[in-house]
């Protein structure tokens, strides 16, 4: 299909004013990242002078995403845009609130990560890049959550996964060379479909301008083939995410790396694809959404219950929160497939929750392989004899990933379940009820088997660490403050939603003076 043709004066296109100082935040975390791994990179040589200039630099992300999220909340979206051209023609950074809360949300994890990887990475890891990879992560992570447009959300997609290629295979053992082939297809199988969604998308929009596309969408629903462009997305972010039915490649693949590479993984990596899918589908192609509810829908339960079922059946602990982490994404898709207010706000928090949960989660499975000398619960006893305080935060853990009260995953499940039951959708609200069980029976076998148990053989009780430990009480605490005190991040997540639903503000970000011809 052609592309659009209009008749523009490219002139006016050009930028004349200055960019006010506030829009710079728009694109600063990502520039602090690339230009951070590079400065790592080049200290190669000097692998603890690496960690510890990583860290701080982390933690300056984190204040950075800190800010940007604070004056998106109080102004609404900013813009910032590529070179002298306006959009449509140039490349435009636009921030919303959904995207600053989960910018914010993977500095805040990634950053634990990184305190954590101090004693989890070697300096063969560090002369490896363990700390310059990490950064180009969140460089990828960043980028695709503050772009404005389709195909930087594929670039930066492919920069998260030249990265995490690299981290997968830390350490160069045969293992992790098996769980990085597996992971690769699959991934190299969704960008395809995602680069070829693209060309169509560009073929029939005349631009990859994410508010362009989203202000055009409703003139061209009857010439352009927007449902095949929908269905192309769905699938390629699907299996990005790990969804139902090319979930495989995740529990194969998240148990072979670092374990503080699996906490990095499982917490950002698919919440990029949920991320991009709810973009794309609720903002640029509302109702092919809607046409497409009842296949992500079924897509959405299959994967809640694949999940959970999966984990009952593990017996390594990183394998079993594979599948915890699948079992999450049916979740977030249930959301999706709702729509509203209720189902976008719900896929929101749940998305915020599990970037959380599941890094804390492989954080305190790598305790559990110190403390109790490996991930094989058929081996595991006798935690709860070692340290009560350790074993008092997994249980806290493990609550919250059930969806269990007081803890951050029972709110998003409720807000689910209460869509579902309004629309109607009986058997999705079951299949979410029925994946918190058996996600609970998991977790209750993992807690009776690991800790309870005594030990087959007498273990001699390691001390805390603070590296280890500081991280996984931080991202605790949150799991616990999300669960006690909701209201905040309930209203941030509706507010989300809302601008997603109605992008009016969000398009205005982009073209003030009203949409471009």
């Amino acid at each position: 299909m052609a592309a659009p043709t209009s008749t523009v004066d490219l002139s006016a296109a050009l930028i004349t004013a200055p960019v006010p100082i506030g829009h710079w935040l728009a694109i600063l975390p990502v520039a602090h990242c690339i230009t951070l791994g590079a400065v790592l990179l080049m200290l190669r040589a000097y692998p603890r002078l690496q960690a510890w200039l990583a860290i701080p630099g982390l933690a300056t992300l984190a204040l950075v995403d800190a800010a940007l999220l604070a004056k998106v909340a109080a102004d609404g979206p900013l813009t910032m845009v590529m070179g002298r051209w306006l959009p449509p023609f140039g490349i435009a950074f636009t921030v919303d609130l959904f995207g600053a809360l989960m910018a914010f949300t993977a500095a805040l994890a990634a950053l634990a990560g990184g305190i954590y990887a101090l004693a989890d990475i070697g300096e063969s890891g560090r002369r490896y890049g363990f700390f310059p990879l990490l950064m180009l992560l969140m460089a990828g992570v960043t980028g695709a959550f503050l772009t404005g447009d389709v195909f930087n959300l594929y670039v930066w997609f492919e920069v998260l996964l030249i990265s995490s290629f690299g981290l997968i295979i830390l350490g160069s053992e045969r293992e992790q060379i098996d769980g990085a082939l597996k992971y690769a297809v699959l991934n190299l199988i969704a960008t395809t479909l995602f680069l070829v969604g693209v060309g169509i998308l560009y073929a029939a929009f005349g631009t990859l301008n994410m508010a362009d596309i989203a202000a055009k969408a409703a003139d061209l629903r009857g010439t352009a083939p927007l449902m095949t462009l929908a269905s192309l997305f769905l699938l390629a972010f699907g299996m990005k995410a790990a969804a139902f039915p090319v979930n495989f490649w995740l529990p194969a693949a998240y148990h072979t790396p670092r374990i503080v590479v699996s906490a990095l993984f499982a917490g950002l990596l698919t919440k990029v694809g949920i991320y991009a899918l709810i973009r794309v589908m609720v903002m640029l192609l509302p109702m092919e959404r809607q046409e497409l509810s009842l296949v992500i829908a079924l897509a959405a339960a299959a994967t809640i219950v694949v999940g959970a079922l999966g984990a009952l059946a593990e017996n390594d602990i990183r394998r079993l929160f594979g599948y915890v982490v699948v079992s999450g994404i049916g979740n977030m898709l249930a959301g999706v497939a709702l729509g509203g207010l209720g189902g976008i706000s719900g896929a929101v928090f749940y998305a915020l929750h599990s970037m959380v949960l599941m890094t804390a989660l492989y954080l305190a499975a790598g305790e559990i392989a110190r403390r109790g000398g490996g991930f094989s619960l058929s081996a595991l006893g006798g935690l709860y004899r070692q340290s009560g305080g350790f074993t008092a935060l997994s249980l806290v853990l493990f609550l919250a990933a059930c969806g269990l009260p007081p803890f951050s995953g029972f709110w998003p499940k409720v807000i689910l379940v209460k869509a579902s039951l309004d629309l109607g959708a009986w058997w999705l609200a079951a299949s979410i009820l029925l994946g918190g069980f058996l996600t609970t029976i998991a977790f209750g076998r993992l807690f009776l088997l690991a800790y309870w148990r005594p030990a087959a053989i007498e273990l001699t009780p390691s001390g805390p660490r603070w590296r280890t430990g500081l991280p996984l009480a931080a991202l605790t605490a949150l799991v616990v403050g999300f669960g006690i005190l909701p209201e905040q991040l309930l209203a941030l997540s509706q507010s989300a939603a809302t601008g997603l639903a109605d992008p009016q503000a969000y398009l205005h970000s982009v073209f003030p003076e009203g949409r471009a011809p």
